[in-house]
């Protein structure tokens, strides 16, 4: 599952559970291209609940939007990854480092507030 909520003008919280096949794939992004069409300077809170690698068809879906979808990261200046895995908090952070102008710092999943607090700031 990929669920995307609009909080405000400007804030997109994502939660991800499970493994994504192709279908749920386009479907998320969809919806986070709908979701994000109006954000300028947004930031963003990106919850995994249960991470799965996504299904081949599903990272085919994913790499053939991926102009698409940076574009979509350019109107984002932060981002809060919330995850009790220590190597997806890792790697969320190296992803912050290569893609310019966005912020990603990871949190454990009981620090939402903290998260919240960061990103506001």
């Amino acid at each position: 599952m990929f669920k995307v909520t609009k909080i405000d003008q400007n804030r997109l919280d994502l939660e991800l559970s499970g493994k994504l096949g192709s279908e749920d794939m386009k479907a998320a992004l969809d919806e986070l291209e709908t979701q994000s069409r109006d954000i300028e300077n947004g930031t963003m809170l990106y919850e995994i609940v249960e991470f799965n690698l996504p299904s081949l068809g599903a990272i085919a879906i994913e790499l053939s939007r991926l102009p698409a979808l940076l574009g979509l990261i350019s109107k984002f200046r932060k981002a809060a990854v919330l995850t009790d895995r220590s190597w997806l908090k890792r790697a969320s952070e190296l992803e912050g480092l290569v893609i310019p102008g966005l912020e990603i710092k990871a949190f454990d999943r009981d620090e939402r507030e903290r998260a919240e607090l960061w990103l506001s700031e």
